[in-house]
């Protein structure tokens, strides 16, 4: 991929300074003051995360796998597909297999990713890699300490209501919900590979 700072020069901003104005157990938060296109200095906080990855699990009878967790700052529990931020030095592939695992306790055979997602980024550098898995098969869900969430399947049209009428808000659910509608309707495609 192409440095954009080289094909849009006159749209780019430059790092002058930068300092730490919070530093959570999981997310950090930067000050960095920047020089603008036209010379002057701005300031641009913003979110620094390590990265996440989201799954689509389709089972064999055509249903996906989804979750309901309670988030805090929504003040609600919402619907959304599995996911879970990237461990230190923990590949894409890895961190999808392992969290389909514990928040869901399936297994899967096959595994295709299908793209990344950068839900916020005017304040966030957080990326998620989207993949998709089938062949599943269902063990036991080794949740973390402290979390808490409910697991049931739903048809993909179903999913496509709820995103429809509101019910489901969360940006990678709806990211991961476009692409499920594209694969199966045949419009794009994914390079499964066996695990």
């Amino acid at each position: 991929m192409t440095d954009s700072t080289d094909l849009f020069p006159h749209l780019t901003e430059v790092k002058t300074t930068s300092e730490v104005a919070l530093k959570g157990h999981f997310l950090h938060v930067m000050r960095d003051t920047v020089r603008l296109p036209n010379g002057k200095l701005t300031t641009r906080e913003f979110v620094v995360h390590p990265g996440a990855v989201m799954v689509i699990a389709l089972l064999d009878d055509g249903q996906v796998v989804l979750e309901r967790q309670y988030r805090y700052p929504m003040q609600q529990a919402m619907i959304e597909f599995p996911a879970g931020k990237l461990d230190a030095g923990e590949g894409a592939l890895a961190c999808a297999q392992r969290e389909l695992l514990e928040e869901t306790g399936y297994v899967a055979r096959e595994w295709a990713r299908a793209g990344k997602l950068n839900p916020g980024i005017s304040y966030s550098t957080e990326f998620i890699d989207i993949w998709f898995a089938r062949g599943l098969t269902l063990t036991e869900r080794k949740l973390d300490d402290g979390e808490f969430l409910d697991v049931f399947t739903s048809t993909p049209e179903q999913l496509m209501r709820w995103c429809h009428s509101g019910e489901v808000t969360d940006g990678k659910t709806l990211t991961g919900a476009l692409w499920l509608q594209n694969i199966l309707a045949g419009v794009w495609t994914l390079d499964w590979q066996v695990v």
